[in-house]
Formats: C-alpha cells, sequence, structure tokens
C-alpha cells in the first residue's frame, strides 16, 4: 500500500508527518511512504488513496475519513486551498471514492505519536 505523505520537512508545525514516514521506512511490511508535495496531482494515485499528514489541533494521532472533511462556512482566500479542498473537490468531481487521512497532530512531539501512527498504519486498510 502506497501512504502518501504530506507536509514540508523544514517547517515545524508541518514536518511531522514526513519526520514519522521517515522513522518508519522500510519497517512496515507492504507499505510505502511516497511524498506529495502538493495534492494537484492526487487523481493520478486512483480512487482510494491514504495519506499522511500533520492536522492541527489534534491531541493523538488518528485515522480521518473523507466522509469528516467539510469546508468552512467562510473560506477565507485561494492561499487556503490546501489538501483539504483538493480532495473535496476530487470527491465531487467523482475522481477519489475514498481516502483516509492518518492525521498527525502538527503540535506534538513525534516520539510521542510515532507509536499509535505505527498502530494506524498495521490496521489500516484502502
Amino acid at each position: 500500500m502506497r501512504v502518501l505523505v504530506f507536509g514540508n520537512p523544514v517547517a515545524e508545525r508541518d514536518s511531522s508527518a514526513v519526520k514519522i514516514a521517515d522513522m518508519l521506512e522500510g519497517k512496515l511490511a507492504g507499505i510505502e511512504f511516497v511524498r506529495f508535495d502538493t495534492a494537484e496531482d492526487l487523481e493520478k494515485e486512483g480512487s482510494e488513496v491514504a495519506i499522511m499528514d500533520a492536522v492541527a489541533g489534534l491531541r493523538s494521532p488518528r485515522l480521518i475519513s473523507l466522509e469528516e472533511l467539510e469546508l468552512p462556512e467562510k473560506p477565507l482566500t485561494l492561499h487556503g486551498f490546501d489538501l483539504m479542498w483538493n480532495l473535496l473537490l476530487l470527491k465531487k468531481l467523482g475522481k477519489i471514492k475514498k481516502a483516509v487521512i492518518i492525521g498527525v497532530p502538527a503540535s506534538r512531539p513525534v516520539k510521542e505519536s510515532l507509536p499509535k501512527v505505527r498502530r494506524l498504519l498495521e490496521k489500516l486498510e484502502v
């Protein structure tokens, strides 16, 4: 299974998923971590995707389904056109049918999140 990893390794609040992928690389049978810089090419990954990304506001790592995502009532700017917006657009267009996001807390130390993320990945089915 391919897990698409989003984040910026040099930005502290956006690097947790990248750091965890680096720590787990080659340690989970059948899981390949693929670094993704932008969400623009998501539709090329097929209609079912697994994603790992840092999520602001999470206290503990958890799975987030495509059905849980919703747009804010007042969209701010085009600068905010990020992974969530792209996933919802691809869902509406019928290009993505299932997406599971392994949400990694953006503000929690990576070493604290690592064991739970590993368990989530071991049980993950997409």
